[in-house]
């Protein structure tokens, strides 16, 4: 999707790298990239200083949402803090608030994580639920919202709707 849109293009990557396993699948995901138009931001947390850093780029994909909540707890968690669903709802109204203002497309990647069976660990449950917000309240702000099953997006919400070949 990002690609079939003129770049220059920004992708930010909000994935650590925590491990050999985690740096050698970042550097494929780079390789991927190579020779297509893409600057590569790693922000794992700031997502309004990394969208602003993007200033004339003509696409902006963030990826991923789910990775950033993990941050965000993270490091709440290192402060001695719980992360709450009202304190990721006003992260998100700041990143909405930058991507309004860069001026070209931006384009959120997020997992959906609450399609599952109840995670049975406090922690997993309290993820699950402020992965929820965050997919929420970025979703209710953007023009087109689609959920990639299988390979095949689904349109959930925006732009026209998507026609079904005649059968024959």
């Amino acid at each position: 999707m990002a690609e079939a849109l003129p770049g220059p293009r920004a992708f930010v990557a909000t994935c650590p790298v925590i491990d050999d396993e985690m740096r050698h699948r970042i550097a494929k995901h780079r390789r991927d990239r190579a020779g297509k138009d893409w600057t590569t931001i790693e922000e794992p947390e700031d997502l309004v200083a990394a969208i602003r850093s993007a200033a004339g780029h003509g696409v902006v994909l963030v990826d991923c949402l789910t990775l950033w909540v993990n941050n965000l707890m993270y490091a709440a968690e290192l402060r001695g803090e719980r992360l709450t669903e009202a304190m990721v709802a006003a992260r998100c109204r700041d990143v909405l608030a930058a991507a309004r203002e860069h001026g070209g497309t931006v384009v959120f990647v997020t997992n959906e994580v609450g399609m599952g069976i109840v995670p049975e660990h406090a922690g997993a449950r309290h993820f699950r639920d402020l992965a929820g917000r965050v997919n929420q309240v970025i979703a209710a702000d953007c023009d087109e919202v689609f959920l990639l099953v299988c390979g095949q997006p689904l349109r959930i919400k925006g732009g026209e709707p998507v026609s079904k070949p005649s059968a024959s």
